[in-house]
């Protein structure tokens, strides 16, 4: 059985994955969808597809010759090589949403712009190539030369010099309501931000099938410890 496309994220452990869940309304891990009737739903439609999560690899299709015992393998051979970090997070408005952004003048910070670039090189052999459509999706007529040059090269405009590490929270917002936004989220996870992510490890997301939602397939520890969501079976094919 193999999914639509796989994502190489980084699930937000506690206690920002119980927070961020429920203010999506949806969790990753199973698939439910969780009640949170306090926030407009049309805030969070967008990041609630993909779960709460920080891209490390954007979702790809499998290339030609590959397959998904490969990729669960490759997975597991690439968390046994990395260490545990902490990284400060700060709430950020990033290109018109809002999302938990590294605290760039940080040891984390670097820390994670490590990990993020090893992702996308080690895991590069498994994406398919772009297709036309999915190059046209991005608007590279909107991006700058630095990020159309990785949208060629890697199938995505923010990796290595242009990327930017985030936690998406809402969707692409109005102006005003930005500002609201990001007052009502100040408010609701000052005293959680005050603790440091903890990163122990990555995750492989799956799409079962184009256009429904993303779940976990699996979390890979770096201490060599592996758990199953609820798209495990898409990496068992």
């Amino acid at each position: 059985m193999q999914a639509h496309r796989y994502a190489i994220y980084l699930a937000p452990g506690e206690p920002f994955s119980t927070f961020g869940g429920q203010w999506l309304g949806r969790d990753a891990e199973t698939g439910a969808t969780l009640s949170h009737p306090d926030r407009p739903q049309a805030w969070i439609d967008a990041p609630a597809h993909y779960g709460l999560h920080a891209t490390l690899k954007p979702p790809f299709r499998l290339a030609t010759g590959t397959d998904a015992r490969s990729l669960d393998a490759a997975a597991r051979e690439f968390a046994t090589r990395r260490a545990a970090f902490d990284a400060p997070l700060l709430l950020r408005s990033l290109r018109g949403f809002l999302a938990w952004c590294l605290d760039e003048n940080t040891a984390g910070a670097r820390e994670m712009h490590a990990l993020a670039d090893a992702c996308v090189q080690a895991f590069e052999p498994f994406r398919a190539p772009a297709t036309a459509q999915e190059v046209a999706r991005r608007r590279p007529e909107q991006l700058t030369a630095a990020q159309r040059q990785m949208l060629e090269a890697w199938g995505y405009p923010y990796v290595f010099d242009t990327f930017k590490f985030h936690i998406t929270l809402t969707g692409m917002l109005a102006p005003v309501e930005v500002d609201v936004a990001f007052a009502r989220l100040s408010a609701d996870c000052r005293r959680l931000l005050e603790t440091p992510l903890h990163v122990d490890g990555i995750s492989v997301f799956v799409q079962p099938d184009a256009g429904e939602d993303f779940v976990v397939g699996r979390h890979y520890g770096f201490d060599g410890r592996v758990r199953n969501g609820a798209g495990a079976r898409y990496l068992e094919s």
